[in-house]
């Protein structure tokens, strides 16, 4: 009899139609995986085998728009989810009904280190706001719930391991021997899922909430391609091969696959080859070498729309071009999808005035989120210090003040929007012909995570070139989900945001030679510390932002969440 290994996970719900969906599974054998709804609707799909693992991504048809309905899952036709005695509400996939004004709730947040604490009463990082979102939504099954939980990056911690994994790792092999401590191969990478989403709580959640997913460096090694020099010293280890083909293979499998609607599964060459094949391991780990070998081999980054709301999740990782004098946070041809899909429906399309300021003008979308593991607007001070790191990396005071610059660089982990000043400006470039066009959206949003606080910011327009953006634009940044806050990190985004961090990062400016940025921008909320997430509340023309922390009950109850921010603000 075949058992479920991980999942089930409820990936893409059908927002055109609202009548389809999909469920990502891991069996322990080959067999036929199967989602049955209590309505009657369903899907089966035959498992696919990866280096003797056996996934099954499940087609559901026939749900009823603007409904919900709770699944069982069956293996070889047995029942496998729920787990019996389940202490959670059945799983459940609710779906949309297109064409009403009902609202979009996206929450998200990034880092997420899912190692267990030791002492089950204590967790030395802090409740985890998954699991404690998991036991609200648990409780009080009826209350509103996200939409979809977009997670921003470091889905899972391949380079700093738990002691429970670590345990695991030296039954495998000699830790001594590089990389140690850290995962190795893609066996050791389903190890991290496991670790990660069998978490009773994050399990439950991920199977009635629908998700969408990118990469950080985490998921793959701490600031992943952050230079040439970088990735030349990395290249050079007998172990990174090895460990680069994993990490690829391993997203594909468990996240970048669950991205993807129906019809841009059934289009894609590597998935249908995969599936046909009796063990699909080589043709993946080919797939996975010409990835890593050229930034514009695939497209990690995608498009998901729901309703009104337009969600771009963005590549800042995998795409980047690396060679000093062409850096770029995104290739040519990446960087020009996202700018197509974000104009797709607003200005420049069929039947838009010229005029941005004629009244009546709508366009196909109300709302822009562009997710980004790594923030497009910094404190003041870091993104002053990374401007000034890539132009005298750049050459700018010449090859002494270069190599400083470049271990600075590899030590300070200066690898943001910001470190790649074209890419940066190329950003904003869009940020702002989208607010200004024809049928522009409400608000355009930024989604960011990675340093470890939250924090709202706001673009100053009023010394832009040209025609500022009409909509709302804001950097919203949430992180972490669940890991550790260090009192260097609280001290130096704080100075980071001070006056006293303005006027040093332009001294840092002066001496890099770096021009004047043609925008500014302010804190407008934050900096908040600890474990958390924020919401978004799409409606209409209106946006409503909640940020949440997870904190423990000091009556013993556990964990809750507490709202720390609330805001709204229209187009």
């Amino acid at each position: 009899m075949a058992g479920l290994r991980l999942g089930p996970l409820l990936r893409h719900v059908d927002w055109e139609t609202g009548t389809g969906a999909t469920v990502w599974v891991e069996a322990d054998r080959p067999c036929e995986a199967e989602v049955r709804c209590a309505d009657g609707a369903g899907g089966t799909a035959p498992t696919w085998q990866i280096a003797g693992h056996h996934y099954a991504l499940i087609p559901v048809t026939g749900l009823r728009p603007g409904a919900e309905t709770a699944y069982r899952v069956l293996l070889d036709g047995e029942q496998v989810w729920p787990l019996p005695d389940s202490p959670f509400p059945d799983s459940t996939i609710r779906t949309p009904a297109p064409g009403t004004d009902a609202p979009v709730r996206v929450a998200f947040g990034s880092c997420r280190w899912a190692a267990p604490p030791s002492d089950a009463s204590h967790d030395p990082v802090g409740p985890d706001a998954l699991d404690t979102l998991a036991q609200a939504l648990a409780r009080a099954p009826e209350a509103p719930r996200p939409d979809v939980l977009v997670l921003l990056g470091d889905q899972v911690y391949a380079d700093e391991t738990s002691a429970e994994t670590r345990r695991w790792l030296a039954g495998r092999r000699d830790l001594s021997e590089p990389p140690g401590e850290q995962v190795a191969d893609y066996e050791e990478y389903t190890r991290l899922y496991y670790e990660s989403w069998l978490d009773p709580e994050v399990r439950w959640l991920l199977s009635t909430v629908p998700s969408c997913m990118i990469f950080d460096d985490h998921d793959v090694i701490d600031d992943w391609n952050t230079s040439e020099a970088w990735q030349r010293r990395m290249r050079a280890t007998p172990w990174w091969r090895e460990r680069i083909l994993s990490g690829l293979m391993s997203y594909w499998v468990h996240q970048h696959l669950g991205n993807l609607s129906p019809a841009e599964l059934a289009a894609d060459p590597l998935y249908a080859e995969v599936r046909a094949a009796e063990d699909g391991t080589e043709a993946l780990r080919e797939f996975a070498a010409r990835a890593d070998a050229d930034p514009g081999y695939t497209r990690w980054s995608y498009r998901r729309d729901f309703g009104r709301t337009r969600l771009l999740m963005v590549d800042t990782r995998a795409a980047r071009v690396l060679a000093e004098g062409r850096r770029a946070m995104l290739t040519d041809k990446e960087f020009a999808w996202v700018r197509e899909q974000a104009m797709d429906g607003v200005g420049g399309a069929p039947g838009f005035p010229a005029d941005p300021e004629e009244p009546g003008t709508s366009g196909a979308y109300d709302h822009l989120l562009l997710g980004t593991s790594l923030p497009w607007l910094l404190p003041h001070f870091v993104h002053d210090v990374e401007a000034w790191n890539a132009s005298v990396c750049g050459g700018r005071r010449g090859g002494r003040w270069a190599r400083i610059a470049e271990d600075l660089r590899q030590r300070g982990d200066l690898e943001h929007w910001a470190a790649f000043p074209e890419s940066f400006d190329a950003l904003t470039d869009t940020i702002a012909a989208v607010g200004g066009a024809p049928g522009a959206p409400a608000t355009i949003s930024v989604l960011s995570g990675d340093v470890h606080h939250a924090y709202v910011a706001t673009p100053d327009w009023s010394r832009w070139p040209s025609r500022p953006p009409r909509s709302q634009v804001r950097q919203l940044t949430c992180s972490p989900v669940h890991n550790s806050i260090y009192a260097s990190i609280r001290l130096g985004f704080r100075f980071g945001w001070s006056a006293a961090g303005r006027a040093l990062g332009r001294a840092f400016r002066r001496h890099g030679r770096v021009p004047h940025p043609r925008l500014s921008w302010h804190k407008t909320g934050g900096p908040w510390f600890g474990n958390q997430l924020m919401t978004l509340t799409l409606r209409g023309r209106s946006a409503h932002l909640r940020l949440d922390q997870a904190q423990s009950d000091p009556t013993g109850g556990g964990a809750r969440l507490v709202t720390a921010l609330e805001t709204d603000w229209t187009g």
